[in-house]
């Protein structure tokens, strides 16, 4: 009989004159045992797969969120181009209006453009630049004095101000080149 206490040195000779029926039922037990395990190695190792699918199914819904979430306030900036324009337009204009009218209307222009900025709105740059026609549009050109000195065209006017949002060409700017 086996000694319950903890001391296991009291089991040795325990299977001697055991029966070779109990014996066996003993060997199936083991094989039993390490089905077992074999079957909790395996589930163990389901767990852990199944839990990193679920951890980059997580990740991947959260990446197009965000994707998704860009391209619509990638939208909405596209859609208040215009309304920037026109306000460079109006504040073009008002060379004589009243002072306090044109203080408000740069105010609220410099408000405006500050929030698109935020959203990450950036400038093109474009007179004195070479030309890219990766972010310039060309839809002038004159022959220009550098024509003969480098040949690479450079703008020399803006006709509309281009913009990147978040490092990407939102709209290209049109520009007039010379060279």
């Amino acid at each position: 009989m086996a000694d319950f206490d903890g001391d296991r040195n009291s089991n040795e000779g325990e299977f001697e004159g055991l029966d070779p029926e109990a014996l066996a039922d003993f060997a199936g037990a083991e094989a039993v045992n390490e089905d077992l395990v074999r079957e909790r190695d395996e589930m163990r190792a389901l767990a852990q797969r199944v839990q990193a699918d679920f951890e980059n199914y997580r990740k991947r819904m959260l990446r197009e969120q965000t994707a998704l979430s860009e391209r619509a306030s990638e939208s909405i900036v596209e859609q208040l181009l215009p309304v920037l324009d026109n306000f460079e337009l109006a504040l073009l204009s008002l060379d004589e209006a009243d002072e306090k009218v044109r203080k408000g209307v740069e105010l609220v222009y410099a408000d405006f453009l500050a929030v698109l900025e935020r959203a990450g709105l950036e400038r093109i740059p474009t007179n004195g630049e070479p030309f890219d026609p990766e972010v310039h549009e060309a839809v002038a050109h004159e022959a220009g004095a550098n024509e003969g000195e480098t040949g690479h065209p450079t703008v020399v006017e803006t006709m509309r101000e281009g913009y990147f949002l978040k490092g990407r060409v939102l709209r290209p700017a049109m520009v007039k080149v010379a060279g």
